[in-house]
This record gives C-alpha cells, structure tokens and sequence, in this order.
C-alpha cells in the first residue's frame, strides 16, 4: 500500500458507475479545498479453495488486485481528464471494508462513496458497514447520491442542539463559504416528543410556544457561526414533522445535505434507523454525516 497523504478527500472504489460518480465528486471538493486525492479500493480474497478444482488463494489473490488495480487506473483517468492538474493517489488493499476505511478515516479530510456498488462497497450505508463507520470513522463521511452533482444549490444541514449537530453545522458552514453559496439550517420539531421524550400533558401543548421555543435555539446555535463567517447567507426553517421528510424536501434543490452522525429529538440515531435509511435512499443529492469528535481540516 502506497503511504497515504494527511489530509487526502478518500473516494471508495469498486469497478460501479455509482462509485466512479463519487470519486468525481471527491474529486470536485479536492479541488475546491486544495487537497489530493486518494482513489481506495478494498478486496477480500476468500478462504475457501478446492485444490485442483479451483486456482490457488494466490492467483485468486493476483486476480482481485490486478482488477482492483484496473477500476483504480480507470477513476483515476476520468479525474485527470476533468482535472488534470489535480494530484491523485490509489492504492488497492486485501483486507475487509470496514476496517480498511476506517484506518483510511484516520488520515483523511473527508471520506466519499457511491450510493450504490459492487463487492466490499454494496450496500455501503444501508446495513452494519455504515453503522461501523458511524461509530469508528474519524472523519465526515459523504454519500454521492444524485444523478449530476448541483454546484449552484444550498447546503442543508438538520440541527437539534446536540454536539453531533454542532458540528454538522460547523461543517456545513464551511461547505457553504468553499461554495461560495447559501446555507438553510432546519429545526424539525414535535407536539408529543421534546428531546426523545413524550412531553407531559402534551395533548394540551401550544404549537405556536413550542416552534417559538425551538426557533430561538436554533437562532442562538447559529448565532456564532454567522459572527465567524458573515460571507454565508442563512436561512432557518424551523418547522412541525418528521425529520427526514422535511430534510427530503429541503434538500430536493441543494448541493449537499448534512446531517450529524447521532443527536436527540428528532435526530436520534440518525445512522441507526429509518431516518438515514430514507436520507441515503431516497435524498436527490449528496448526503454528509458527521462526528462531533471529527472536526472539520
């Protein structure tokens, strides 16, 4: 394996149209931050063999690595043709795609996989490999969803005051301002729920207090990053209903989605349940989770 370059945007590979999408992608935002790229494949060899039969673990071996090495080679050259003064690195690595991508986290800025693949990246954020990642990367993890990528949108970015929101935010706020475009920062909110918790006497709530209470806290959550980063145009929706279809809507015309890799109320287990499932199923752009441990590089 090749030495990886600190602070790198890492695109997963696997030989698919979906996981070549985001290695452009990837390729875009290195570009925009002044960052290398590194193009990962991972393979797994397997353990079972009939001598005689079938060929040696070795030439199996040789096998998955060179074509490894092929879908590498192809990424590499459709990035160089859009940007051919971009430095971008590749490595192709027999071990399991979990842990292979989060030791790549470690060193990474950002890490970038296609909504859809093929071998180690199927399914990459639907079943246990993006709970993995959630709870063992080291870096915002950035799905490519969307047919063409929207340079021209908004970044979204879903908060509920937890540390995991905070730092989408802050995140987001620097998507935003590398953009050069606007921010919608959304607070969902519920008449029966206050933080996961049933409200008591919530049948006899006022709707009007609560999206009142909830939009003073998202205004005093952005208050500081809009004092840091006065470049950024905001806009808050705070609004009644279930998180990811109003995160659905209000990223139906954005650049980006971002949403914190666990938080509370609305946003709880955001990476664990049907909210993420319908973000990174359903959501017509790229969708960013974040740590609150990973600060933005």
């Amino acid at each position: 394996m090749r030495p990886v370059t600190e602070g790198a945007i890492v695109a997963g590979i696997d030989g698919s149209g979906s996981a070549r999408a985001a290695a452009m992608w990837a390729a875009t935002e290195a570009r925009r931050r002044g960052l290398p790229l590194r193009l990962v494949h991972v393979y797994t060899v397997p353990a079972a063999s009939m001598p005689g039969v079938t060929p040696s673990r070795e030439t199996v071996r040789v096998g998955f690595e060179n074509r490894g090495a092929e879908w590498l080679s192809e990424a590499r050259e459709e990035v160089l043709a859009r940007y051919p003064d971009l430095a971008v690195e590749s490595a192709a690595r027999e071990w399991s795609a979990v842990p292979a991508l989060v030791q790549e986290s470690l060193a990474a800025t950002m890490l970038v996989l296609g909504s859809r693949g093929l071998g180690g990246f199927t399914g990459m954020l639907v079943g246990s490999t993006a709970v993995a990642l959630a709870h063992h990367g080291h870096c915002p993890i950035v799905v490519a969803r969307g047919e063409q990528a929207r340079e021209t949108g908004p970044v979204v970015v879903g908060t509920d005051g937890s540390p995991s929101s905070a730092a989408a935010l802050a995140f987001a706020f620097d998507e935003a301002r590398l953009r050069g475009t606007g921010l919608t920062v959304v607070r969902t909110w519920s008449g029966m729920l206050d933080h996961g918790a049933i409200r008591p006497h919530f049948l006899d709530v006022d709707p009007a207090e609560i999206e009142a209470a909830e939009r003073k806290s998202v205004e005093e959550q952005v208050a500081p990053w809009r004092e840091k980063q006065p470049d950024v145009p905001v806009r808050l929706v705070v609004r009644r209903g279930r998180p990811a279809r109003i995160l659905l809507d209000a990223g139906s015309e954005a650049s980006l989605l971002v949403v914190g890799s666990r938080g509370r109320g609305g946003f709880e287990g955001m990476l664990l349940g049907s909210t993420s499932q319908a973000l990174v199923t359903h959501s017509e752009c790229p969708v960013a989770v974040i740590r609150p441990e990973s600060p933005t590089r």
